[in-house]
Parts: structure tokens; sequence; C-alpha cells
């Protein structure tokens, strides 16, 4: 009983001291680069010898669960939703995920070669404050994905709950139609936040088994969903012989408003996802994403296009969405095969929400906060806010707005994931100081910490684009012909944004933050005791 009266004081001792800012400070870690009495957190050091064991299979493992999920399925099927057909849609996602391989690849470089995560490596180009505008463009961006990702995770929550307990499916609506959401839809929303929250406080290396049982579930409903739909079709539908529903120009737009989409659905890894290729075992893994990741994407999408083919001929319309197609089988067996495939998309969001949103919005929100924000804290605000406060089911409503939401992804990360490129690759020649990217007045501060290169490239960028994002957001405004523009968003912002930024760099070269071949060596097999006493002795020794 002593004990217990104990452990209550403690507690109520431990509120009383949140109830004030100061209670909420976290103890400084001590880091190897980062200067003495700088606030820091150690996930954001240089990543040691031991933790580098990623293999190509880990890279392959990697992509499997974070593309296996139900909008990868929806970006080919929806093609087909908007009038296009099978062709169309092929070509968007092998082109789309083509040109996104490549940028993958060689923007994970730096975290490769260099073993740095995506906050410290971009301190690089925009300087070491100015980056704290990508990092918080790629947290947004992952917060919009987490959203998305769990109101879908919760249309699975309802097709298994409704499986098991048909009546689950009557439940009396109590909500407004303003809502966007019913009680049942918000039941069902509010369980699987609560049984997704554990996974996300949970570092994802210790959830190897989860990953591979994610992937063994969603290979089988996805494989499974197509053979029976096509079963009950007598085959794969008309997706062989149909012809587009729209013409001109119209279709030619779409088809490359298709192509950006599909291109900008995967900026969000694509621009952090040197916070994954720092544990490769080695650098050259990095480039193995180039065949992996359209593989993948081919493949699950190719299944999805199939599958909402065959059932227009049950059905009588494109179902592009895998959990609405479970939720039609309400035979005695039909009602086993939509548990079973609620199931395992909702591992599957909870899998990708792991993988790819929440632990990367952490490490970016942690980055920005880290006196009072560590991963974990970071990971219950980012889930508090993309699961709710975003309200995700107002998001997705139909085919048409999951692509233009997927296209308007790119206007703020095309930019970053070009000029981070271009900055590796051409401007500094792949010559980087690893110290100074942790030391506010080292060599890349620039001008007050903000590389002024760097965001008039984001600028001219992102403004002509700007007006694409405001029709997603309200579909009854004109913006004239800058609506072409916004068709293009992904790959006018990439290249504008990497001419503008290597011209500005090549005429007004920042000296300072350029090393000669001389200066640089490598940061390679340095065991992470001794970082520390090699940047005493000489910290250009630590360059790479």
């Amino acid at each position: 009983m002593e004990y217990l009266h104990q452990r209550v004081a403690r507690v109520q001792e431990k509120a009383e001291g949140k109830a004030r800012l100061a209670g909420w400070v976290l103890p400084k870690q001590q880091t190897s680069f980062a200067p003495e009495g700088t606030w820091t957190n150690i996930d954001l050091d240089v990543t040691p010898p031991e933790r580098r064991i990623w293999t190509p299979l880990s890279v392959l493992g990697y992509w499997v669960s974070d593309i296996l999920s139900a909008q990868s399925w929806q970006i080919g099927a929806s093609v087909l939703a908007i009038g296009l057909t099978w062709r169309e849609a092929i070509w968007c996602v092998i082109v789309g995920s083509v040109v996104m391989s490549f940028a993958i690849a060689f923007n994970g470089a730096p975290g490769a070669y260099l073993r740095i995560p995506f906050p410290v490596w971009i301190r690089s180009a925009f300087g070491y404050h100015g980056a704290k505008f990508p990092v918080v463009c790629r947290m947004v961006t992952a917060l919009f994905w987490h959203a998305i990702q769990t109101y879908t995770g919760s249309t699975a929550m309802t097709v298994m709950l409704t499986a098991i307990w048909p009546s689950y499916a009557r439940i009396p609506n109590q909500l407004p139609a303003s809502a966007g959401i019913t009680s049942q839809g918000l039941l069902s929303h509010f369980l699987f936040w609560s049984i997704q929250l554990p996974f996300l406080t949970i570092q994802p290396h210790k959830l190897k088994w989860f990953f591979v049982f994610k992937a063994f579930v969603t290979i089988t409903a996805a494989v499974g969903t197509t053979i029976a739909v096509c079963t009950m079709a007598g085959g794969s539908g008309d997706i062989w012989n149909q012809t587009p529903t729209v013409s001109g120009w119209t279709r030619s737009w779409l088809i490359v408003s298709t192509l950006t989409s599909q291109t900008g659905s995967w900026s969000t890894v694509g621009t952090n996802i040197s916070d994954f290729t720092r544990y490769v075992k080695e650098p050259r893994s990095t480039f193995i994403q180039t065949i992996f990741f359209p593989l993948i994407c081919f493949v699950i999408a190719l299944l999805g296009i199939i599958s909402a083919s065959a059932s227009r001929v049950v059905y009588g319309e494109y179902v592009w969405d895998p959990v609405t197609l479970a939720s039609q089988w309400t035979s005695p067996g039909g009602r086993a095969g939509a548990f079973y495939c609620g199931l395992a998309w909702m591992v599957a969001q909870i899998g990708v929400n792991v993988s790819a949103n929440v632990i990367s919005a952490s490490n970016d929100l942690a980055s920005l906060f880290p006196k009072y924000i560590n991963i974990r804290r970071a990971a219950i605000i980012c889930t508090i806010t993309g699961g709710w406060i975003m309200v995700p089911w107002k998001i997705i409503t139909s085919a048409e707005s999951l692509i233009n939401f997927m296209a308007s992804l790119g206007i703020f990360l095309a930019p970053i994931i070009a000029i981070s490129i271009a900055d590796y690759w051409i401007i500094k020649k792949r010559r980087v100081q690893v110290s100074a990217l942790y030391q506010p007045n080292g060599r890349y501060n620039y001008r007050a910490g903000c590389n002024w290169r760097a965001m008039l490239a984001m600028l001219t960028s992102i403004g002509p684009t700007l007006p694409s994002l405001v029709v997603n957001v309200n579909a009854s405004l004109d913006i004239g012909g800058a609506s072409y523009i916004g068709y293009l968003v992904w790959y006018y912002g990439f290249l504008s944004a990497f001419i503008v930024y290597i011209g500005l760099s090549k005429l007004f070269p920042a000296q300072e933050s350029l090393m000669s071949a001389e200066e640089s060596s490598t940061i390679e097999g340095l065991e992470a005791e001794t970082v520390k006493e090699t940047l005493n002795e000489s910290p250009k020794k630590l360059d790479s």
C-alpha cells in the first residue's frame, strides 16, 4: 500500500511539473558533431557503424512495406474511373514511378554516403536555419498522408467488423451531412486510430515481424481480391478492348495530370529518403531502388486496374477502392473474404504510417524543437493532428479528388528534391563537410543561416503552380491558363528549381560552402566513439 501511495505521489508531482513549460524540457543529449551547449537529438547524429545494416534485401523489404497500401492500388484503378483506359493507366504508372525512382535514388545518396538524416543534410543547400522551411514542408505533407492513410484504415475496420457483425452496417447516423462522416464511420475511425497508436510509438526496427506479417497478408489479400473478382466476372472484364470516354485535349491533359499524380504521390518519401538510406551497409545500394521501386508500383497498380475493370462487369461500375470492393461481399463465404481483406488493408495502413509517415514527421518535428520534443512525443502529436485535427474524411471524396490531392503534393516537395540533388551532385560535387552541418555558425551558415539561392529557386518553382493548389482546395475557382501549369506541377517544379538553383549557384557562388578535392575525405569506417576525437584533432578530416 505504501508503494502505491509513493507511485501516486510521483505521478502527481510529474503532472504538476508538466503544467509549466520548463517541465517539458528534455535532458541535453551528447552527439558527435553538435557544439557543446546546443540542444539536439541523438537521432540526428551520424549513423554509427553498428546501425548500418540494411542490405539490398532490406531495401526491397522497405519498399514492399511502403508501397503495399490501398492508395497504391487506387492510383492505377482510379484512372479508369475518370474516363481513361488501362493503356494510359499502365503508361502513367510505369513512367511516373521510373522518374521518381531515379529522383529517390539520387536524393538518397547523401544519406547513404554521408550517413546523415534529411533534416541535417538539407542544411547544405538551404543553410542551417533556412533548412527549417523544407523540413516543415515535408512534415506537413507527411501529416496529410498520415491523415488519409488513417482514414482508409478506418474504412477497412468497418469492412472487417461488418463481416463479423452485419448489424454494424446498420448503426444509425446521428451526425449532420456537413460532418462529412457518419456515426458508424466516426466510430470505426476512433477504433482504428486507437489500435494504431501503440505501433506509432515503437521504433520501426523493433517491428520486424510486424512488417513480415503485413507483407504476407497484404500480398495474399491483393492477389486473392483480383482472382475473386475476375472469377465472379468470368474474366478480367473489358479492360483489353475498352475505349476512353473522353477525347481531344481533355484526354491529353487528363493523362498529363495522372502522370503528375503518380510521380508526385511519392514526393513525400522521395524528399526524406536519406532518413532511411543512412542505414544501408553499402552506399551503392541506394541505386538499387531504381529497379525495386517501379517494379512494385507496377505490380500493385496492375492488380488494382484488373480488379477495377472486372468490378464493372459484376457491379456495373468501376470500383477503384479495394476496401469498397471487399465490402460488396455479403455471402457467408464472401464475408470471410471481406474480413481477411479488411484485416489486411488495415494492417497495411498501419505499416505505411509507421514506416513512412509518422516516424518521418516525428523526426522533422523533433529536429525543429529538440529542447521539448523527442521522437515519442512527436509521434503522439503527429497522430492526433493527422488523425483528427486535419479531418481526413473530407480529403478523400472521389477518384478525381484523390488524383488532384496527389498532384498538389508536388508543389512544395518537387523543388526541394531538385535543389537537394543539384546541390549534392553538381554544386558541392559530393564534397560536404559533415561536421559543419551541425554547427549554427559553420560553413553552411551562408547569410544569417539562409541560402538565398535555394529560397529564390523555391519561389520560382512554387509561384506559378500555387493557383493549382488553391483550386484543389476550392474547385469552384477559375484560374484560367494557370491550370495547365498545375497539370505539370511536379515536372515544372522540379526542372525550374533544378535549373534556377544551379544557375544562381554558378553565377553567384557561395565560396565558403564549397570544398576542394584536397580538403575532402570520408567518414566511412569511423567508429562512433572516435568521431569526437577525430573532430577535435582535425574537423576537415571528417569531410565527405
